[in-house]
C-alpha cells in the first residue's frame, strides 16, 4: 500500500498521527511557564500527565483536570538533582499507569551572571539542575521501563544558548545567558544525541527542543535584542508545547537525535 493510500485509510478510520490518547507523559519543571504549556498540550492530545516540579505543581494539575477530564493528571514534588527522588517519581509513575511512554525534561535554572560575576554555587546549580537532572530522569525512564517495552519518546528541553552561547552578544542581564547555563544546555544537546544512538535499537526516540526567547514570568525583566531575529518577536510557551507534542507523537516515530530550534530564526545556521 502506498504512503498516500495509507494516509487516506488512516483518515477514514479516524486515526490521527498526532493523537496521544492513552499515552503516559511525565513532564518536569511543569508548575508554570514552558513546562506548564507542554503539559497542557500533551493532555490536550489525550495523554495522561504527571507534572513534576520543585515548586508546588497543584495549579497545573488543576488546569489539566478541569480542561481535560478524560485523562488522569497528577503532580509530584521533586528535586531533579537528587537521584533517589528522581527514581521514585519515575518508578511511581510507571507503576501507577503500568507504563511510561513520554518523558519531557524541562526543569531548569538560568544564571545570567557573566564570567567574572558567576559564583561556584550558581555554576553548579545550573549544571546539576539542567544537565545532571536530565541525565538522571533519562536513565531512570529508559532502564527498565522504556527499554522493556521497546518504545518511548524522550524530549529534552535545551536552548539556543547551548548552540550559540546565548541569543545575542549583549551584556549581562540584557538577553544573554550565563556561561553555566550555556554549558549545561550544550551538554543536554550532546547527551540527547548520545542517547539517541544508544537506545534507537530499542525503539526509543530521543530529541531536543531548543527554545529562543520565550515570554514567561522568568523573562519579563530581560531585554532581548529581537531586531536580530528573522521573526522579531518573543516566542510563546504554547509554541514550545506544540513542538514537544510533535516529537512525542507517532508522527515523529522516524525522528531521533535532532535539535528542533523554536527561536524565530535567532539561531539560524
Amino acid at each position: 500500500m502506498s504512503t498516500v493510500r495509507r494516509t487516506v485509510e488512516a483518515t477514514r478510520a479516524g486515526t490521527d498521527p498526532f493523537d496521544l490518547t492513552g499515552k503516559v507523559a511525565l513532564v518536569t519543571g511543569a508548575a508554570r511557564g514552558i513546562g506548564q504549556s507542554i503539559a497542557v498540550e500533551l493532555a490536550r492530545r489525550g495523554a495522561h500527565t504527571v507534572v513534576a516540579d520543585l515548586r508546588d505543581p497543584s495549579e497545573t494539575v488543576a488546569l489539566l483536570r478541569d480542561g481535560f477530564p478524560a485523562g488522569i493528571h497528577e503532580g509530584k514534588t521533586v528535586d531533579v538533582r537528587e537521584r533517589d527522588q528522581v527514581d521514585e517519581v519515575v518508578s511511581g509513575t510507571a507503576a501507577r499507569f503500568g507504563h511510561l511512554d513520554i518523558l519531557v525534561n524541562n526543569a531548569g535554572t538560568a544564571s545570567r551572571a557573566g564570567l567574572t560575576g558567576i559564583t561556584d554555587d550558581e555554576w553548579f546549580r545550573d549544571l546539576d539542575t539542567n544537565l545532571r537532572g536530565t541525565f538522571l530522569f533519562c536513565r531512570a525512564a529508559i532502564s527498565p521501563w522504556m527499554s522493556e517495552r521497546r518504545a518511548g519518546a524522550i524530549i529534552n528541553i535545551s536552548s539556543i544558548s547551548g548552540l550559540m552561547g546565548g541569543p545575542s552578544s549583549g551584556s549581562e542581564d540584557q538577553g544573554r545567558s550565563g556561561p553555566a547555563y550555556a554549558a549545561s544546555k550544550g551538554g543536554v544537546i550532546a547527551l540527547t544525541k548520545w542517547l539517541a544512538k544508544e537506545v534507537g535499537a530499542l525503539g526509543i526516540t530521543v530529541n531536543s527542543v531548543a527554545p529562543g526567547p520565550i515570554a514567561t514570568p522568568l523573562t519579563e525583566s530581560v531585554a532581548y535584542d529581537l531586531g536580530q531575529q528573522i521573526l522579531p518577536r518573543m516566542g510563546k510557551p504554547e509554541e514550545i508545547g506544540a513542538a514537544v507534542a510533535y516529537l512525542a507523537s507517532p508522527a515523529a516515530a522516524y525522528v531521533t537525535g535532532q535539535v528542533l530550534r523554536v527561536c524565530g530564526g535567532a539561531a539560524l545556521g
